[in-house]
């Protein structure tokens, strides 16, 4: 029986959320790849996936930029989920950049003299291990409606890009670079003809400047021939992370850097200022641009280690004659790789701004900081925009969303009306409708509905945080259903209990004395697929877990290759190296568990942990010392088993996948025609058919139905980076966790299961029909709570119908639908288009056989057996399914 929408998190009866399918894949898998040939992405454009959400938690804002001229209208840069654009304020959103080849802002700025022309750096530039790359600057003359990319295409991270104030074609972008390998094109860039030629203005002396990049730049809103820039250097490797002199050789190339003329020719500002810079921060005052604000990093007395704010020679500088000399008036410096972001009132010079774990404002011109107006705001703070005109408005980004206040943040308006979410992973229970968990970076893990029974849809106060820091794996209790196991960094393991609110950190301690266990910063915890009473995690060792969690015993010795320079970081947990990072059980075989690490070593066990197998020696070339990014489990045969690996750590962007149907003894790419430039985060195999397996890549979801060999984009997302995906095991939806626009669901795929040559060659065909449920909708308030509000979509009602069409007709596609006595029901047409196309019955009788009943109409038919034929010229094609009715319902 179908459970209500109150009773969504309350179900009495669940099963383990990685349990496997029984019995034989709904569709036999074929000889071979051979026997489905390439299908085209266009014929897959019918299959629809639906944003649920959440928006309830925001997503991290690397930008966000003002029109000069209509203070209701401003865009904000996510760092991996495209641009938005308001122009109401931030009462609603429209997402502008979400069908170009990248995802990731790193800065955004609007021409003060054209505000159509918008200009958009790409490649977040914080320092973070999440941060994903762009390929260049796009520019847009229409006000973000349509873009073009005008050049810089290796640039990786752009953090900051000024307009000249009266000539919209005149900008300069400021490039990092990669932030994971020395590269070159970095430096300050200048282009007078809106992109079509490039002058690289500012560098660090060669053979320095395939590391040193430009951090930031700021310019002389009075006279655009003055400008400011930084040089900054820095390098992140899997295990560290080294800036400023430690990431060059030693030399100290960075700073802040003045030219006169343009960026023609260029001086470095010392007078005043540290050495052994690090990430600089930049900002002149509008109203008197002879004031110049910094927040500088430097080790030049010692660095200040771990998360203190106060640094021992860096912190805020201060100049009041255009740089010539500088005065260090507070050692405020929160971490700086992650933030580095100052700004100046443009009205009151005293009032200074310093984005940190907090917003950090001054009144007395950056010598003393305060944080009691902006502690109810989510930390990270990362971009601000002051209203030049309205100096008390103030519009912030943080890793948990945007923040607007118009009194100078006594209230601050969270506008949490667009889906940003950044998740890492996803689980699925058995409840009806199933319930989805997944944690995210920095916002904690929640569970929440994949469908609610009301007109509004799926409302942020469906979503139930189930706390952490940032999240990532996340089990439903097979057998409880208000127990949810959650991972946070490091594998900050914890139970909570949704009837109680409890909850029990349950992390995995060796006693004093031993030898630490490592966890990765997203470290895997997964249930059992045979056992339901069973957890596994894994750090440098896997351990499994019973009594709830509250039991655990290591079942594995330490499967990292164990190299010694390379796990000795301390900081956060982030740069922790040398454990497992993907750990997956095999559906088919109990006992068998695969396990991948994040220094390119493979292993498997067949008998719960009692003999590993190291298969490392046996991997592709290619795939040799590598981030294992994911391995997944063959759901027909044990043997099998697929690895992803994601390589742009270490310089490799190209797609990299592989399949093995012999225990790892060898291995086969299935990476197919997946695009040069997209490094693979996930794949899975389906449960119900071998030869179809998804990808999640940086950049989209794909799908293959010839094991590999070929690859189209699926879903219609928006280009975001894919790091989970899954099949429900009941409904067969596939459940989609991006990073940077939450989830999205395409309600079932037995289509793509069932989706062979012959059926393609076919004229037309009906596919199966997954059983339907009726009942009425709650009325919400769809109708009158306004736009502002964000709704994640439902399925449409009823039965879902997928039919496959060789060609275009201009006649309809029709589709019967009779009772089990042979009456029809139902009338249903469709337009005929090549490819796989969906419609919806209600499970009500259409109106041309309704002139016997009058107003029964508005009445669900009788459950039981219906059978469905489509008629598409001469050919058709039959279904029966199954259609229920809640208790209680009048039926026709």
């Amino acid at each position: 029986m179908r459970r209500s929408l109150s009773s969504v998190l309350l179900v009495l009866s669940i099963t383990s959320s990685s349990a496997a399918p029984k019995g034989k894949p709904a569709v036999e898998p074929k000889p071979g790849p051979a026997a489905r040939p390439a299908v085209a992405e266009s014929l897959l454009a019918g299959l629809k996936a639906r944003s649920i959400g959440p928006a309830v938690m925001g997503g991290r804002v690397s930008a966000i930029a003002l029109d000069p001229k209509d203070p209701a209208t401003f865009y904000v840069g996510l760092g991996t989920g495209g641009l938005m654009k308001t122009t109401n304020a931030g009462a609603s959103f429209s997402a502008i950049f979400e069908k170009e080849r990248v995802a990731a802002i790193g800065a955004v700025a609007v021409a003060p003299s054209d505000p159509k022309v918008i200009w958009a750096g790409t490649g977040e530039a914080n320092d973070r291990n999440s941060s994903s790359w762009g390929n260049g600057v796009y520019r847009s003359e229409d006000g973000g409606e349509t873009w073009a990319r005008v050049g810089l295409e290796s640039s990786k991270a752009i953090p900051r890009i000024v307009v000249h104030p009266s000539d919209p074609r005149t900008a300069w972008v400021a490039v990092m670079g990669d932030l994971w390998t020395p590269g070159p094109g970095r430096g300050l860039y200048k282009t007078t003809d809106a992109g079509k030629t490039w002058s690289r203005v500012l560098a660090a002396p060669a053979p320095y400047d395939d590391r040193v990049g430009c951090g930031d730049v700021a310019i002389d809103p009075g006279n655009p021939s003055v400008l400011y820039a930084v040089l900054y250097a820095r390098r992140r490797t899997p295990w560290s992370f080294a800036y400023g002199p430690d990431a060059a050789d030693g030399k100290d190339l960075g700073g802040i850097f003045k030219s006169v003329d343009g960026g023609t020719t260029w001086t470095k500002l010392e007078r005043g200022l540290p050495k052994m810079t690090g990430r600089i921060g930049l900002d002149v005052h509008r109203k008197n641009p002879r004031i110049v604000v910094a927040v500088v990093q430097s080790d030049a007395d010692g660095a200040a280690g771990g998360f203190n704010v106060r640094s021992k020679s860096g912190g805020v500088f201060r100049s009041e004659d255009a740089g010539a000399t500088w005065k260090r008036v507070s050692p405020l410096d929160p971490r700086p790789f992650y933030f580095s972001q100052i700004r100046i009132d443009p009205e009151n010079d005293k009032r200074v701004y310093v984005l940190g774990f907090l917003l950090h404002v001054s009144d007395d011109g950056g010598t003393t900081f305060r944080e009691d107006a902006f502690k109810k705001l989510h930390p990270d703070c990362h971009a601000l925009v002051v209203d030049p005109g309205k100096p008390d408005r103030l519009i912030l980004g943080t890793d948990g969303g945007v923040y607007q206040t118009f009194d100078a943040g006594k209230t601050w308006d969270f506008q949490n009306r667009f889906a940003a979410g950044e998740f890492y992973r996803i689980n699925v229970d058995m409840s009806s409708p199933y319930r989805i968990c997944g944690g995210l970076q920095d916002n904690l893990t929640w569970a929440g509905p994949s469908r609610t029974y009301s007109k509004e849809g799926i409302a942020n106060s469906d979503w139930t945080s189930l706390g952490g820091g940032d999240g990532f794996s996340c089990v439903f209790d097979p057998e409880d259903p208000n127990l949810v196991y959650a991972e946070s960094q490091e594998a900050d393991f914890q139970r909570t209990n949704l009837a109680t609110g409890e909850i029990k950190g349950l992390k995995p301690q060796p006693n004093e004395g031993q030898e630490g266990y490592r966890f990765n910063w997203n470290s895997p915890l997964i249930g059992s697929a045979h056992d339901r009473s069973v957890l596994y995690l894994a750090g440098n060792r896997v351990f499994k877990l019973t009594g709830k969690g509250e039991k655990w015993a290591a079942i594995s010795p330490d499967l990292s290759a164990r190299i010694p320079d390379r796990i000795l970081t301390v900081g956060s947990g982030a740069e922790t190296y040398g454990v497992v990072y993907t750990l997956a059980e095999s559906p088919v075989k109990k006992g068998m568990l695969w396990a991948g690490t994040d220094d390119g070593k493979v292993w498997v066990t067949e008998d719960d942990g009692g003999r590993w197998t190291d298969l490392t020696a046996n991997l592709p070339a290619a795939a040799k010392g590598e981030w294992i990014s994911r391995i997944e489990p063959g759901h027909a045969e044990a043997p099998v088993a697929y690895l992803a690996i994601d390589g742009h750590r270490s310089g490799k962007f190209a797609p990299l996948a592989w399949r093995t149907g012999d225990r790892g003894a060898t291995w086969v790419s299935v990476s197919g025609d997946l695009p040069a430039d997209q490094p693979v985060k996930v794949v899975r195999e389906d449960p119900f058919n071998p030869e179809v397996l998804y990808a999640g890549t940086e950049f989209a979801l794909y799908v293959s139905l010839d094991r590999g060999s070929h690859w189209v984009k699926l879903g219609g997302l928006p280009t975001v980076a894919v790091d989970d995906i899954l099949v429900h095991p009941r409904e067969r939806d596939l459940v989609v966790a991006t990073h940077g626009r939450s989830l999205y669901v395409l309600d079932d795929v037995r289509a793509l299961e069932e989706l062979t040559g012959e059926i393609r060659a076919a004229d037309a065909h009906l596919f199966t029909i997954r059983p339907a449920f009726g009942r009425y909708l709650l009325p919400g308030w769809e109708d009158s709570s306004g736009t502002t509000r964000f709704r994640g979509a439902n399925p449409s009602d009823g039965a879902i119908m997928t039919f496959w069409a060789k060609e275009s007709s201009s006649e309809p596609v029709k589709i019967e639908i009779k009772n089990a006595q042979g009456q029809t029901v139902a009338n249903l047409t469709a337009a005929a288009l090549p490819g796989l196309s969906r419609i919806a019955w209600d499970l009500k009788p259409t109106k041309d056989v309704l002139t016997e009943y009058g107003s029964e109409g508005a009445l669900f038919v009788r459950a039981g057996t219906y059978e469905a034929t489509l008629t598409c010229g001469k050919t058709k094609s039959t279904q029966k399914f199954e259609v229920s009715i809640a208790p209680g319902i009048e039926t026709r």
